[in-house]
Parts: structure tokens; sequence; C-alpha cells
């Protein structure tokens, strides 16, 4: 059976909503949230777990089914309780997206809840193909997040392996943000004390007062070559919370716990000939030459500016709406920093771990990050034509 054709059965659905009583809030975007399109991101980890019947194609005793179910049904309650207390503290992820009077996102902090679901698949997990995430992933193995900020889907399969899935609007967290709300679900669920409170301050990250940016900045309309001359656009997702802390000890310590979208991605393009013609490390220079501009502290804080020298107007990271017929465009986002190791429920460390990009749009996603035991994993998010251009160009390299 093709790893992408597999069953999946809801068995249970319910809301999780913080086990503390969280007082109701308006909490505000901040002008970097702003920049982020109503796009949902989803991260999922895939666990081995021993069960009594050997290779999960042979008939088992009732009593052995029975301790099966019931392992499976300890790890959800765990799950369940282990994210009742998190939200406690990250109530961002309990909360609901609405508009405010001029039609910006804010986030209304309500303990609405997650979205929780029980699942089950008819399929192991080495059989498993994630070749296609469209097919393998996308509303089977993640949950299609309808309601709140989060939802989260935990899945049953054949061999007795778990998988747990979420979706979280990408407006209310970045990856940074996300993985510290993972670990922390995984420390509750393991009963052990938060390493980590998120700090919710939007003050970190307000504008200037007179605000200031660079006309670079404004460039928000990319005009292209001729159409015989197309362009490769690649975005790179730079992280600025190392950077708006320069040379200042204590929001370093600040803005590691900080909670939402501290991003820039600029990006760069260049006619595809050239790519193509030239040696890997003059492409290598070309990206570190305008990556420089955008990783520095005056690059953010003109960033915030910006966005609130033209707020209400919506604005996006113009990297997320540019491809299709001028040329290929994606994003690559470093995930170095993925916790796949921490995100022990108590049932030891995932098999594999990654995020999955399925915002739909023309540019692809592309996101390297460590898997377990020194390996790493590429997760590639391409058009069908990027795929078919790099296959046959791994070809012709005789890979």
């Amino acid at each position: 059976m093709n790893g992408g054709e597999f069953m999946v059965r809801v068995r249970r659905k319910e809301v999780v909503a913080a086990a503390l009583p969280v007082q109701e809030h308006w909490l505000p975007l901040s002008n970097l949230d702003l920049l982020l399109p109503a796009v949902d991101v989803s991260v999922f980890f895939c666990y081995k777990i021993d069960i009594p019947h050997g290779d999960g194609d042979v008939d088992v005793d009732v009593d052995d089914e029975e301790k099966y179910f019931r392992g499976f049904g300890s790890m959800v309650r765990a799950l369940k309780r282990g994210m009742a207390e998190a939200l406690v503290s990250y109530y961002a992820f309990g909360g609901e997206v609405v508009s405010n009077s001029v039609g910006e996102a804010e986030l209304l902090c309500n303990n609405r809840g997650v979205d929780f679901m029980e699942a089950q698949a008819d399929v192991r997990l080495d059989g498993l193909n994630f070749y296609n995430p469209d097919l393998s992933i996308e509303g089977k193995l993640v949950p299609k997040k309808k309601n709140g900020v989060l939802s989260v889907q935990v899945t049953e399969l054949k061999c007795g392996g778990v998988v747990v899935g979420s979706t979280f609007d990408h407006r209310i967290a970045d990856a940074y943000s996300a993985n510290l709300f993972l670990v922390s679900w995984a420390e509750m669920a393991q009963s052990k004390p938060l390493s980590v409170i998120p700090s919710f301050r939007r003050s970190l990250l307000n504008p200037r007062r007179p605000g200031f940016y660079h006309p670079s900045l404004d460039d928000i309309v990319d005009v292209m070559e001729n159409a015989d001359k197309k362009t490769c656009k690649m975005g790179i997702v730079v992280d600025g919370r190392g950077r708006l802390s320069s040379g200042d000890d204590d929001k370093i310590a600040l803005m590691a716990t900080y909670f939402g979208n501290v991003l820039s991605i600029p990006f760069g393009k260049k006619i595809i000939g050239e790519l193509t013609d030239q040696p890997l490390s003059w492409v290598a220079d070309e990206v570190h030459e305008y990556l420089k501009a955008a990783v520095t502290k005056e690059h953010f804080l003109g960033l915030i500016d910006w966005v609130e020298a033209h707020r209400p107007e919506p604005a996006i990271a113009k990297i997320y709406g540019k491809g299709s017929s001028d040329g290929p465009a994606f994003v690559v986002s470093s995930g170095q920093m993925f916790p796949v190791a921490k995100v022990d429920f108590g049932w030891g460390k995932p098999a594999l771990g990654s995020y999955h990009f399925p915002w739909g749009g023309d540019a692809g996603y592309v996101m390297p990050s460590p898997a377990r035991d020194g390996d790493w994993l590429m997760y590639l998010h391409l058009l069908k034509g990027q795929i078919k251009s790099r296959m046959q160009h791994l070809i012709s390299l005789g890979l």
C-alpha cells in the first residue's frame, strides 16, 4: 500500500481548556505578527511504541487488546492533562483570533480551549511515505484547524506507534514560540516543572517615537524583468530575538522567552541562467550579501516602524506571494533549534519529528532540522514543477 493511501478515523473529539481559570482579556498582535498571513502551520512527532501483539498483523486475544487500548488511552490522558496545565501559562494558544474595529487581527484570551482529537490509522509507522506531505500528512496525521488558535490530533497506528500532530495559527506564534510550547507540554505531561515561562510583553516590540525605516523597506512591489529571463527568488527566515537584544543583557533574557513572531524574511532574486551557470560558492556569496542588511538590530527596529507607519493597511512579507509565471520562489527556514529530542511525553523520544507548511501559495518551503541520534531531516514542500526541475538537476549530476 502506498504510504499516502491510508484511512484515518477520528474516534473522539473534545475541547481541552486551561486547568485554571484565565481572566478574559485582549492581547494585541505586534507589528511583526501583522506581517504574517492568516496561514496555519503544522508540526508532528512519530513515536515507536511496543505493543503486546508482535508485528501488529496477527490476531491477539482479548486480554492483550484490552491492555493495548488501555496503553493508548493512558497516553491520551497524559497528553490532555499536560495540555490543560501548559495552557495556564501558554494561554494564547487557548484563545481566538478576532478582528478589531479597524480590521486588524487581535487575540481574545478567553480560554476557549484547544480542539483535541483521537484518531486511528490503518497504516504502520514503517509504511508511511512522506514523499508527498499533502497526501500522507495534511488532514491525516495533522488536523485541519477549524476553530481557535491550536488544534491537536493523536493518531494510533496499526503497529502500535503513535503520531502527535498539531496545527496552529502562524500569526500568533513563530516556530521558536511553538517550540517553547511543545517542550513545556511534554514537561507537563510528565509532571515536571516548566523550564520556561513564556512572556507576552508586546512592549518589547513597540515602534520608536519618532519612527524611522530605510527606504528599501518600501519596496513591497517586485518588478520583474522581461518574461524571457525568469528569476528564482529565495527568502531566508531571520529570527530577530538575538538582534533586537544585542548589547542588552536584560533584554536577552526577556526576548529568550518572548512568545510571538519575531521574524523577517528578506529575499534575493537572480536570473535562473546565472544560478545554473555559476558555481555553488558564488550562489552562497550572493545569499550572504543580501542577508547582510537583515541581520542587524536596525533592520528589525525599522521593520517595526515600517508597519506602524502603514497601519491599518494590511501588509505581508512579500516572499509569500512571489512565484508563478515569473519564476519559482521558496523560503528557507533553519530548524537547527527544533527540540525534537525534548518532546518526550513519557514514552520516549520521537522516532521522527517535522514541521509541515501547507500554506497553498506559490512559494515553496525548505526546512532542515535535527531528527535524532545525529541525523537530519530535510523538509521540502515545493510545487510539482520545482520538484521535477530539482530531480532533473540531481540526475544530471549523477546523484
